[in-house]
């Protein structure tokens, strides 16, 4: 028992020790078995692999064994048609041999005289058939019996085969055994005298060993098969080539992965409100998803068809076929504002995306109105604030008649500028616009005034008034920035109606700014023109420039009113907006082209 105890306690001590001196553990049951987990889930994909083929490898299989089929098939065919062939050709031979012996007129004596013909037929016959080249020349008399021989010993035997019917006159051909093995025969009757109707005498035999013809069959056929090799070993290269050239142009991918990646993309296509059209080198549409064809007005036959037969606007049409480039650009579609990024492809192909920006326009321009009012109602809270301090300090002084004094010279002149447009614009919203942009000249600096004609006698529709608003924003803003400090804006707003006429609202700005250039105003109410010098916009006004003009222009067009500019002295924008919506065709007249905008062109 203590010798136990010691045995157990050394090799505790061993253990101990081996596990200081950082000896590796023993695998233990459980990481042998994930060690056979993992070679058997090694293998198994391996033979997947195998039974799994990728494209290219399913490729070059399919071509090498359709390559080898028709290889084979095509050398077998051959093959047989030609020992057929070798076959005719041979027979052709013997009995060419055997009527040339025949028709020897030493063999034609010696055979019809009454003396024994082997003497000489023998050594004639012999000589014939060494000349020819065939396996034997015999002679033999009707009844079969032989005069000449290869083998000495058969000649006076009578042959193996029947010598018939050549022994009746007639000429056969055909394969038999004999002494001298298998032979191709050719047998000819030998007849008295020189013409075709004396009477048979003797048979010649030509026979050509059946083994001649299968070597010559043989040699045709190895030189058949090294051309058959070379063309598989082209063939299987041909294959691979291709198999690499499908594996290039696939990227790699999978038939299943080609069918995920096309799923995809058609999703995708549907599922984004963005439109996407793709271009080819040539200008032609590839593609071009719903919302796409939606924003150019396209049909859905418009892929394949050349962007200059699908009627696009000029500005998106440059943007499509790469003629102006750069991101976000703005382009006016019919009643739309698109904004478009083009990205090549760098075969000659691009892509382009739209995004509909023209409501979110519309609301820019709304809030630009609201803080235009916020801006008026701050100066003049400001003025205000100022005066009231003005008078608490008159208050303060003892100034109390001076103070009455300075509150009854300033509130005839307040009151007269508010009631002035007031009076004249019976429109909240409208005449709210019009004392902001008011409040907003006078603190620039500037002077803005009604035209002595003004008059809006009646609240205008609330499906008008977004326009109108849109409209006197816009050349309002425009006109503010041209005129400058000291300068001067005028604004006419006057209701037309008659009994022949719809209602029209029309809406005149003019200022004393420098003008506008010919040049300039030729394409100035197209998407992304603008007099404005690049370093005044800046951050996101940047990309809203040149839009100002094209949204009253679409504003305008939208109801079936136009917009005219006169350049001629001072600068003026003249719009007219009808005050009841136009029909469909009337607003699709209305758009026009954005260069006939010009004084007495309609936009």
């Amino acid at each position: 028992m203590d010798a136990v105890r010691r045995g157990r306690r050394g090799q505790r001590r061993t253990g101990r020790a081996g596990e200081d001196s950082g000896a590796d553990p023993l695998p233990t049951d459980e990481n042998a078995a994930g060690a056979v987990r993992e070679r058997g889930a090694a293998g198994q994909a391996s033979v997947s692999r195998l039974l799994r083929p990728s494209l290219t490898g399913q490729l070059f299989i399919a071509n090498v064994v359709l390559l080898t089929l028709a290889v084979v098939v095509t050398a077998s065919v051959w093959t047989v048609h030609n020992y057929w062939e070798l076959e005719r050709q041979y027979e052709r031979r013997a009995l060419a041999v055997a009527r040339s012996v025949a028709t020897v007129p030493a063999i034609q004596q010696a055979l019809a005289s009454a003396e024994d013909p082997e003497p000489r037929v023998a050594p004639l016959a012999e000589r014939l058939r060494a000349a020819s080249d065939a396996r034997y020349v015999v002679v033999m008399d009707t009844a079969g019996i032989r005069y000449s021989h290869p083998d000495p010993d058969e000649i006076g035997r009578r042959a193996a085969n029947d010598p018939s019917p050549a022994s009746e006159g007639q000429v056969w051909t055909g394969t038999q055994f004999g002494p001298a093995g298998w032979t191709l025969r050719a047998k000819v009757p030998v007849r008295s005298g020189t013409s075709e109707d004396g009477d048979v005498i003797g048979v010649v035999s030509v026979g050509i060993a059946v083994s001649e013809i299968e070597g010559a069959a043989v040699r045709a056929a190895s030189v058949a098969a090294g051309a058959a090799v070379v063309v598989l070993v082209g063939g299987a290269l041909g294959a691979w080539v291709i198999s690499r050239r499908v594996r290039a142009k696939t990227h790699g991918l999978e038939p299943r992965e080609i069918t995920q990646l096309l799923e995809h993309r058609e999703a995708l296509l549907h599922a984004i409100r963005e439109g996407v059209l793709a271009v080819t080198a040539e200008g032609e549409v590839e593609l071009a998803n719903q919302p796409a064809r939606d924003m150019l007005g396209l049909d859905a036959h418009c892929v394949g068809r050349s962007l200059a037969t699908l009627g696009l606007e000029s500005g998106i049409h440059d943007i499509l076929s790469g003629a102006r480039s750069g991101n976000d650009q703005m382009a006016m579609v019919g009643s739309r504002i698109l904004v478009c990024n083009r990205r090549d492809t760098g075969d000659g192909r691009a892509v382009v995306t739209m995004r509909d920006h023209t409501e979110l326009m519309r609301l820019s321009d709304e809030l630009d109105g609201a803080r235009t009012v916020t801006r008026g109602l701050r100066a003049q809270s400001h003025e205000f604030t100022n005066r009231i301090h003005t008078v608490a300090g008159m208050l303060d002084l003892g100034s109390v008649e001076q103070a009455r004094s300075y509150l009854t010279e300033l509130s005839p002149s307040h009151d007269r500028a508010g009631s002035e447009i007031t009076g004249r614009i019976n429109d909240v919203a409208l005449a709210a616009l019009v004392m902001a942009k008011s409040a907003q000249a006078s603190e620039q600096g500037l002077r803005l005034d009604l035209a002595p004609v003004t008059r809006i006698p009646a609240e205008l529709g609330t499906d008008v008034r977004e326009e109108v608003l849109l409209v006197v924003g816009n050349l309002l803003d425009n006109a503010l920035e041209a005129a400058g400090a000291g300068g001067w804006v005028e604004l006419l707003l006057l209701a037309h109606e008659g009994p022949q006429t719809p209602p029209l609202l029309e809406v005149r700005v003019s200022d004393s700014g420098p003008g506008i250039a010919d040049a300039v105003a030729d394409g100035l109410f197209a998407a992304g023109t603008s007099t404005k010098a690049a370093s005044t916009a800046g951050g996101d006004d940047r990309s809203h420039r040149g839009m100002g003009l094209a949204l009253v222009r679409h504003a305008c067009a939208r109801r079936g009113g136009w917009i005219t500019v006169d350049t001629d002295g001072e600068t003026a924008f003249t719009a007219y907006v009808p005050l009841a919506a136009a029909p469909p065709e009337d607003r699709t007249d209305a758009l026009g082209s954005p260069e006939d905008t010009r004084e007495g062109g309609e936009a």
